[in-house]
């Protein structure tokens, strides 16, 4: 059977669920149409389009696909099924995504059919190296599993702060992972990327703000996971996500949306350039967003480079600034820069080149130290006027020893520390580790955070936080915590792992 004619048909929706419903009679339409065909002309001009990306569908009834054709050959076997929203006034063709079938698993459909489900932007089949790469939101997983249902809401802001900072803030990473000696990482499945997961975490990131996405002026996407050596992350991020004013009949956003490269604080370097743009915009009740997301590279084991095989993870941080509702503010900020490439990767290369013990002293400890060290003079701090320092996390080891040389004790540097969960997602690291103190931190506390980029630089940031942080806390279900513990994650071995990284490059 074969799930490649349906997918084409569908294609025009884009990336977004989208449909229409007549004005005159209610009905809805899986398709965007500009008449009814039970109202006929009267429902020209009657007929208004709806969006689905935010809702909560059901999964009506599915069945699975043992032999699928050559673009989803990538998949295996996977549930294929009719998703009905709106109490069953509109359905959608779509595939379960999330779930891996192997050939000893026994599919009982009833289980599946009924259950709620959201929908999931992804890739959506399987592409050469040298194509677009298709991607659809026509991919559900469940709701009462990994990945919960949470509702969009827009509301005004309350409040305006004298100094810019952080609104919101969203995660996100893979329900896949492998555990590996004392490590645990994330592991993205086989239609997910660095675009899938910056989506993710800024779809997060709107719903915890409840800040509109037309408030949007500016998007910055750091990666070094690219699935284009020549083509912009963020303009599919800013579509997707509807950022900015949208002009529909000539199909763009009303947003400027680029993408950073500095290795691993790529994302953290805008943190300042977003906050000054909001900080004097022009426009009223403004925002800018950043976003982190890398699927990390790492060659095989058994190749060269292919040690940083035992820490490469997967996922995705956005983040809201601007001066309404905010939750936690700028303090202050430093950066360094030198022309030390202790970690690289050449243009056509598939995999990063390291420098071995180059890349500690002269580089990580280095930058980070000196960078952190000037920050704290410049504001007269001691560590224990900090509550929480994040610092970037290649490794368990590395963020451990610079903290404590800095005279940061455990309680300060432990809650942020996450690379034993996720592994090193890249550019995602201190922004990851950022969002767990968030997660867990009082109004009027200092967080110390500092990124460290491979080229190298290292970028140091100091927020308080305020009380709009806990009043917006009960929004944020998808937490550190959630991914870190959740009863639904699902371990592979170390053959599906490489799979997996691989994901749909080619049939």
């Amino acid at each position: 059977m074969s799930s490649e004619p349906i997918e084409r048909r569908v294609a025009y929706l884009g990336d977004r669920l989208r449909g229409s419903r007549c004005k005159i009679c209610g009905k809805e339409y899986f398709k965007l149409k500009n008449y009814c065909g039970d109202c006929g002309r009267a429902s020209f001009s009657r007929m208004e389009n709806i969006d689905f990306f935010y809702e909560e569908g059901t999964l009506d009834f599915c069945t699975v696909i043992n032999n699928p054709t050559n673009k989803f050959k990538k998949l295996g076997s996977y549930i294929y099924g009719i998703v009905s929203f709106h109490d069953g006034k509109v359905r959608f063709p779509g595939r379960l995504t999330d779930y891996a079938i192997e050939d000893d698993d026994e599919i009982i459909l009833s289980d599946f059919e009924g259950r709620k489900v959201i929908p999931r932007f992804r890739r959506r089949h399987a592409v050469e190296p040298s194509g677009i790469v298709p991607t659809i939101s026509l991919a559900f997983t469940f709701s009462d599993e990994y990945y919960p249902y949470q509702e969009y809401k827009i509301e005004k802001p309350s409040k305006e702060y004298e100094k810019p900072g952080i609104v919101a803030y969203g995660t996100y990473s893979s329900r896949f992972r492998i555990k590996e000696r004392t490590i645990e990482r994330a592991v993205p499945f086989l239609d997910e990327d660095a675009i899938t997961a910056a989506v993710e975490a800024g779809k997060m990131a709107l719903i915890h703000s409840r800040a509109t996405h037309k408030s949007i002026i500016k998007v910055y996407v750091g990666s070094e996971s690219n699935p284009y050596a020549v083509k912009p992350i963020a303009s599919k991020v800013a579509q997707v996500l509807k950022l900015g004013e949208e002009c529909q009949a000539e199909g763009v956003q009303c947003v400027d949306a680029i993408d950073t490269e500095f290795a691993c604080k790529a994302a953290t370097s805008m943190f300042k350039d977003a906050a000054s743009l909001v900080y004097f915009s022009d426009q009223e009740d403004t925002h800018a967003m950043v976003i982190a997301t890398d699927n990390s590279q790492s060659a095989p084991r058994g190749e060269p480079g292919g040690e940083l095989d035992l820490f490469v993870g997967y996922g995705s941080a956005a983040f809201i600034f601007g001066v309404h509702d905010v939750i936690a503010q700028f303090e202050g900020w430093n950066s360094i820069t030198s022309d030390t490439p202790d970690f690289w990767r050449r243009d056509t290369q598939p995999y990063p080149s390291h420098g071995g013990r180059f890349t500690g002293v002269p580089a990580y400890f280095k930058h980070v130290t000196k960078a952190v060290k000037k920050l704290m003079d410049r504001l007269r701090l001691k560590p224990i006027d900090v509550n929480y320092f994040v610092a970037h996390q290649p490794n368990a080891v590395f963020p451990a020893r610079v903290a404590k040389a800095l005279g940061f004790n455990e309680e300060q540097f432990l809650p942020g520390l996450q690379v034993a969960t996720f592994g090193n997602t890249y550019s995602g690291c201190s922004p990851i580790g950022l969002a767990a103190v968030l997660d867990i931190a009082n109004p009027d506390e200092r967080i110390l955070v500092a990124s460290y980029g491979s080229g190298a630089g290292s970028d140091t940031y100091s927020f308080i936080t305020t009380r709009q942080l806990i009043r917006k806390r009960a929004r944020q279900k998808f937490t550190i915590r959630h991914q870190a513990e959740n009863e639904f994650l699902k371990y592979v071995n170390y053959d599906t792992y490489r799979r997996f990284k691989n994901g749909m490059q080619s049939a």
